[in-house]
């Protein structure tokens, strides 16, 4: 973390500034933003942030292998397999931990991947906010790849409408108004002008979708999917509600849904290099080992953590009678480098990647941070604490 942009912007940090920021993040969205934003942004140095990109490289490769899908083929579900499946993700998000190696340097080790969209328009109204109430330089930027804010909302309206019209172009989830990053939806919508669905809003006729508006049908040529199919688990008749969209339909999917399982945990014991913890499929240990108190067992097929176990021990492992659907992953132990008034704050950093068709690798674009002072990250291990949440992390340009 950059120590110096650090001093700085504590020493002019008021709650106030605050305050207003919070104000000016809420002003003109339908609702106010539903989880706690940072009091601060992140401030990386040169050295870091090549490393952070040097690691997503070095898995960007083997997702580019082209026995990728041969590899992962298990990773879907059968139940929540969508036919028509496209030949690559348009988005994929790395989770980096800010760690400590064993010679004392400051590195990113990865947390977790997946194949499906993020904040990815939110996390502009955020940068935006963030300089204009704290006086943050132009000399500091939020994207890579040379990208600035406009070149980075014309690849994100690349990758997701294409050379469609935006009223042919959905943004859709279970119940898209009602979700903790609705916020995303209508940011996204106001910088693509594309409109909000949810399932059951979705009308079928001869293969093909369509949506109201206004009172009459329009067909859907692509859908920007946010539904993550782990929400609607626990109903399943809910597609003899709603239309079947696991079946072959007239329709692109804007990341098709088998990418979120095949890049995802399932996906960590085909990596290696500096920057992974060793992971490993439970079925394929020839032995527990014996320091399990640097390990972490993790279910392939859970959503936001659930059913992580984090301090393992042999007879939580010898008690799961489905191996092959877990992970055990060596535990990363997140250092608290962000220095908030009050002392250290632990740092997920999460790098965003855009694909869209006709590109032939993906584009690191934009990146998303979260600030944590519980034992994990996440908003259940961190009620009551302050400079903690959603954050972005700046770069020198």
């Amino acid at each position: 973390m950059d120590p110096s942009a650090r001093k700085t912007y504590n020493t002019n940090f008021t709650a106030e500034k605050y305050h207003h920021f919070l104000q000016s993040l809420n002003d003109g969205l339908k609702n106010p933003v539903a989880f706690r934003v940072a009091e601060t942004p992140v401030f990386l140095t040169d050295d870091f942030r090549d490393k952070l990109v040097s690691a997503g490289n070095d898995i960007i490769n083997v997702i580019l292998q082209p026995n990728f899908k041969q590899l992962t083929e298990r990773a879907i579900p059968e139940k929540w397999r969508v036919a028509n499946e496209n030949d690559h993700p348009h988005f994929i998000a790395l989770d980096f931990g800010v760690c400590k190696d064993e010679e004392g340097n400051i590195v990113p080790k990865l947390i977790e991947l997946q194949g499906f969209p993020s904040l990815y328009g939110f996390q502009v109204h955020l940068g935006d906010n963030y300089r204009q109430n704290f006086d943050i330089s132009e000399d500091w930027a939020i994207y890579f790849d040379k990208l600035d804010r406009s070149g980075y909302i014309n690849l994100l309206k690349k990758t997701i409408t294409g050379p469609n019209q935006p009223d042919e172009v959905v943004l859709m989830d279970v119940n898209a108004r009602e979700q903790k990053t609705a916020v995303d939806f209508y940011v996204t919508q106001k910088y693509l002008g594309i409109p909000i669905v949810s399932l059951n809003d979705l009308v079928e006729a001869e293969g093909k979708l369509f949506y109201k508006d206004n009172g009459e049908l329009k067909q859907i040529k692509r859908i920007y999917n946010r539904l993550i199919f782990d929400e609607i688990d626990g109903d399943p008749g809910v597609f003899n509600h709603v239309v079947d969209i696991r079946k072959a339909l007239d329709v692109e999917w804007i990341t098709h849904p088998n990418w979120f399982y095949r890049i995802s945990k399932f996906t960590m014991p085909f990596l290696t290099g500096d920057y992974i913890p060793k992971t490993q499929f439970l079925h394929q240990i020839e032995s527990i080992p014996d320091d399990l108190e640097n390990y972490v067992l993790k279910p392939l097929f859970s959503f936001a953590g659930q059913g992580v176990i984090i301090d393992v021990t042999k007879k939580d492992i010898e008690e799961i009678n489905d191996p092959e659907n877990w992970i055990l992953q060596q535990k990363v132990n997140y250092e608290p480098v962000l220095q908030a008034p009050d002392g250290g704050v632990k740092v997920e950093i999460r790098l965003l990647y855009l694909w869209p068709d006709g590109d032939s690798k993906p584009t690191l674009a934009i990146n998303l941070a979260r600030l944590s002072r519980g034992k994990m990250i996440g908003v259940r291990y961190n009620k009551n604490f302050d400079w903690v949440g959603g954050t972005v992390a700046f770069m020198r340009m």
